[in-house]
């Protein structure tokens, strides 16, 4: 008997629905469909991860049929279960109007790296994947028949722990696929699906998951079977190990054996989406298939692959990501000949005059695919400057480098707290409209003691996770019994919190605002207006820069008229993300112009009720609006002296911090509500919450990509 089908078993009769939400993660979007699980045992819940297969194996019977007893929890199970069943089958969808040409027969086929779906789910790094995501729910949402592909990890990102020091250390744990909501595919003689690829001259085979998303689907490939031997096993072991050896396999495995997938479960799309490089080979196998059905050459059949694909770039460096010549051969050698291409005509395909001995893998995806976007307006501008040597005949404005701007998926990020404020005030169906600007012009009708109320909890909320995680820590590290003692005095919910969440590296600049740390003294230990900072967020396993960087924060966190005012979220995830962005009153964000190509955290603040303090880079080129909704850090400028532009933001942010946002915050009523700040704070949910969501990007890429 396999797990599902026990785990229904087990179940009693009047809660037999709660069985078709187990293995769909539409139950994670909104806090009353995951309140099902939490209801069952609370602390088991948070034991488990959030994890309702790994929850539905450890809960007693005795516990399920106390529940199947209490009219209250049937009751709200009724409800959803109705509410899933329309979801699931509701006819006349904007996708059906909009995009006929897209079906369940030739859905839009997704390829990404890593997927953050939940933090149950531990398949993705960071951004990237949170983004792919909320592609994936929006699709859903909007009807939009889609295929997400991907890679299943058996440790997936690693674990972040610091040392004594402050040095990151990495800890890999081991994923129990049985004990997570996904399942193995089988073909007709029901039998696990598995297909076949050439790695670096092995064949290697992989075998086939599924994971539900709403309406949508998520295909994931995974090596570590009985058939391989024990390198190839490993190739689906770790998401960005550091290993080019591991990562080009990956690669491989992800854009041939994607395709390869699709066709083994008979999936012909409407068109390829790449989002990002890491799956550009799956051109080539394109290419490959129509050669060997078609015949010709490779340029015969060009437009049939360009005719259906696309590539989303999110770099903002010249090469991207690439690989050297010498390992392109190693791993392709004996594949390009079955495109019909000598070696200079396959390396060509990615290689450039600027840099003959790296094969870029943006090269080759724009120049496969019938269109490319960036991730936001600013950086469609740095891609088309960035790649105009690809398109020689044309102009830079006019490389066909577009943009659609990142969103975020609202109801997966919103707290329920401001859910249900928005239920009260935006209307009923207010989630149904997300992207209507009269829907959140209502946000004016929220009493501002309502809306602050709300907040004031969140960031309570907040601060006692923070001290929570950061007294473990401390523990773990058997750090001395002062600093243990210390942490009770850690963060005040009274008092003005900034929120930095980040991965970790040079080009972020998560160390920015500790330029001038004596005058970051004096800010954060002012005993009037005090500031304090919560920061999260890790640096790649080979990324010693990042791993410095952070071991400099923890350093300076300790400080004797600081060590009050930060505390260092270790480990960061997709949890960690919801309870920052939800409870946070100004978000940061520092990176070096031009080189952040989106961000979607600072919209996910906004929805919630925070506001943006951020250079002018990626998405907030577009959602800033001057004296409304937010701070910008620095100038619209740069300077080719990177010391000389430190100094100049760090000096913005201090005069800022000082002489607006402390005042603003700290300016309060009889009622002791600052007036102005709330002000600020409807102001910046009015402006970006109907615009920055994914919904809208999806429709952005229906409209503007995938009919056109």
């Amino acid at each position: 008997m396999n797990l599902r089908r026990s785990l229904s078993v087990k179940m009693p009769p009047p809660l037999k629905p709660l069985t078709q939400f187990i293995y769909n993660y539409w139950w994670s979007w909104t806090s009353d469909r995951s309140s099902l699980f939490r209801a069952l045992a609370p602390d088991l819940w948070q034991d488990c991860q959030h994890n309702p297969v790994a929850l539905m194996q450890a809960i007693t019977p005795e516990r399920l049929w106390q529940l199947a007893e209490d009219p209250n929890y049937l009751k709200r199970l009724q409800t959803l279960a109705a509410e899933f069943h329309t979801y699931l089958q509701q006819d006349h969808t904007w996708a059906e109007e909009i995009a006929p040409g897209i079906t369940v027969d030739h859905p839009v086929a997704y390829f990404c790296i890593e997927y953050g779906i939940h933090e149950s789910l531990p398949l993705y790094c960071g951004g990237l994947g949170v983004l792919a995501g909320d592609h994936l729910k929006s699709a859903s949402d909007l009807g939009l028949p889609m295929v997400g592909v991907g890679l299943l990890y058996h440790q997936g990102y690693f674990s972040q722990r610091l040392n004594r020091s402050g040095w990151q250390e990495t800890q890999y744990t081991n994923n129990d696929f049985d004990n997570l909501p996904l399942t193995p595919v089988c073909n007709e003689h029901g039998q696990r699906l598995k297909i076949r690829v050439t790695i670096c001259r092995h064949m290697v085979k992989a075998q086939v998951w599924q994971v539900q998303i709403g309406r949508s689907l998520l295909y994931l490939l995974d090596t570590d079977i009985i058939e391989n031997d024990s390198d190839d096993r490993k190739i689906t072991a770790q998401l960005y190990s550091g290993d080019p050896d591991k990562q080009l396999a990956q690669e491989v495995l992800l854009g041939v054996g994607g395709v390869r997938m699709l066709q083994a479960l008979g999936i012909e799309p409407a068109i390829y989406h790449l989002n990002d490089v890491h799956a550009a080979f799956a051109l080539l196998e394109l290419g490959r298939f129509e050669l060997e059905h078609m015949g010709g050459t490779l340029e015969d059949v060009k437009p049939y692959v360009c005719d259906r694909t696309l590539f989303t770039t999110h770099t903002p460096v010249p090469t991207g990501q690439a690989f050297s010549v010498g390992m392109m051969e190693k791993y392709f050698a004996d594949y390009w000949p079955r495109l019909g291409l000598e070696r200079e005509e396959f390396l060509a395909l990615g290689t450039q005059k600027s840099n003959p001995d790296v094969f870029s893998m943006t090269a080759l995806a724009l120049q496969l695919t019938r269109s490319a976007n960036a991730v936001s307006k600013r950086h469609g501008e740095v891609s088309r400057q960035l790649w105009q040597n690809l398109y020689a005949e044309r102009s830079e404005q006019k490389a066909p480098i577009g943009y659609v701007t990142n969103g975020i998926h609202s109801r997966s990020w919103i707290a329920p707290l401001l859910e249900d404020l928005y239920q009260d005030y935006l209307g009923k169906h207010w989630a149904e409209r997300i992207s209507d600007p009269e829907t959140w012009s209502k946000i004016e009708h929220i009493p501002d003691e309502r809306l602050w109320q709300r907040h004031q909890i969140l960031k309570a909320r907040l601060i006692a996770y923070a001290r929570d995680r950061v007294l473990k820590a401390r523990q773990e590290r058997n750090e001395c019994s002062d600093d243990i003692k210390a942490v009770e005095c850690l963060l005040d919910p009274k008092v003005l919190t900034l929120g930095f969440a980040r991965r970790f590296s040079d080009y972020k600049r998560s160390d920015l605002i500790f330029r001038d740390l004596s005058r970051l003294t004096r800010i954060f230990s002012n005993q009037k207006r005090p500031v304090q900072l919560i920061i999260a967020g890790k640096a790649r396993p080979n990324d010693t820069t990042g791993k410095r960087i952070i071991q400099r924060v923890l350093e300076w966190s300790r400080h004797p008229d600081l060590r009050d005012r930060i505390a260092f979220i270790e480990d960061y995830d997709m949890y960690t993300a919801k309870l920052m962005v939800q409870g946070i009153d100004v978000w940061l964000n520092t990176p070096r112009r031009p080189l952040e190509a989106s961000g979607t955290s600072g919209q996910k603040v906004a929805l919630n009720g925070g506001i943006n303090f951020s250079v002018l880079d990626g998405w907030w080129c577009e959602g800033y609006k001057p004296h409304l909704n937010g701070w910008v850090i620095g100038e619209d400028a740069e300077t080719r002296d990177q010391d000389v532009q430190d100094t100049i933001d760090a000096e913005s942010f201090y005069s800022q911090l000082e002489r607006e946002i402390v005042r603003l915050y700290y300016d309060c009523d009889r009622n002791h509500v600052p007036r102005g700040w709330t002000k600020r704070m409807k102001a910046s949910i009015r402006t970006i919450a109907p615009v920055f969501n994914s919904d809208r990007m999806v429709s952005d890429y229906v409209n503007q990509l995938y009919t056109s």
